[in-house]
């Protein structure tokens, strides 16, 4: 098997699809995860991980995988899952970025089936099911029908009711301008600022399909529990910022767009 790599693709121009996957102290987990992905993932396909400075066995266990598709770059000091994340992105080369945690595991056909709904829309957003559960997952979902209603959604995304996950979501490079890079006073929540923007620039489309599996423990960056009332309003500024942000990426995005097209 390929050994991995740790720079650029061989040869950037035939890459599919990129999955972006930020590790933290992720060893109790990420094994399961990374095998899950590469199952789907053809010789076209990428996976790079950016390690946020991991104290445990996380990166070892990456490096065991021996595989060519796996592009693992490892930061000197912690900067937080949302500059990874970005970073990932940023280095990513595919026509497809699909973002991925490290503790969830893929359900067989995800990725063929986000990049069929890539098609027609610049970014797309799935439901989920919980690791280990008989049942379905019983909390807010999205709804193929509300893609048409992104006034509603950046409502919904407001008050803390539309259940964007970045794990559960992907885009297409050519809107990849709309996410990156990302805000900088945007410590938290990179998931909410790509449903933003999506919705913004009405490209963002649902699909109900749940296509992962998430894993719930005390360690997940999304709370599970009430947060304070000064950090739920300290949230909603970042988010209000963030929504203006958007309205001007969009602006910028459809003016670029347009003087390519007029060439």
């Amino acid at each position: 098997m390929a050994s991995m790599s740790t720079g650029k693709a061989a040869d950037e121009s035939v890459i599919r699809a990129s999955v972006c996957m930020a590790t933290y102290n992720g060893q109790a987990y990420v094994e399961q995860q990374v095998a899950s992905i590469l199952a789907q993932l053809g010789p076209d396909d990428e996976l790079v991980v950016v390690d946020d400075a991991s104290q445990d066995g996380t990166t070892a266990l990456l490096l065991a995988f021996q595989d060519g598709r796996i592009r693992l770059v490892k930061e000197p000091v912690n900067r937080g899952y949302v500059k990874c994340f970005e970073r990932a992105v940023l280095l990513s080369t595919g026509k497809y970025v699909l973002l991925s945690d490290q503790d969830d595991v893929w359900m067989p056909g995800r990725l063929e089936l986000m990049l069929s709904r890539l098609q027609d829309h610049g970014i797309v957003a799935s439901n989920f099911e919980l690791l280990g559960s008989t049942g379905l997952f019983e909390g807010p979902r999205l709804r193929a029908s509300d893609s048409d209603h992104p006034l509603r959604n950046i409502f919904a995304i407001m008050i803390g009711y539309r259940p964007y996950l970045g794990c559960a979501m992907a885009l297409r490079r050519d809107v990849l301008d709309l996410f990156a890079p990302m805000p900088s006073y945007l410590h938290e929540s990179h998931d909410l600022w790509l449903a933003l923007t999506g919705n913004v620039s009405r490209e963002l489309a649902h699909i109900e399909e749940p296509t992962l599996l998430r894993r719930l423990h005390d360690n997940n960056v999304t709370p599970r529990r009430w947060r304070s009332l000064p950090t739920i309003l300290r949230a909603r500024v970042m988010l209000f910022r963030a929504l203006l942000e958007a309205v001007r990426r969009r602006r910028h995005h459809n003016r670029v767009s347009f003087s390519q097209n007029m060439i």
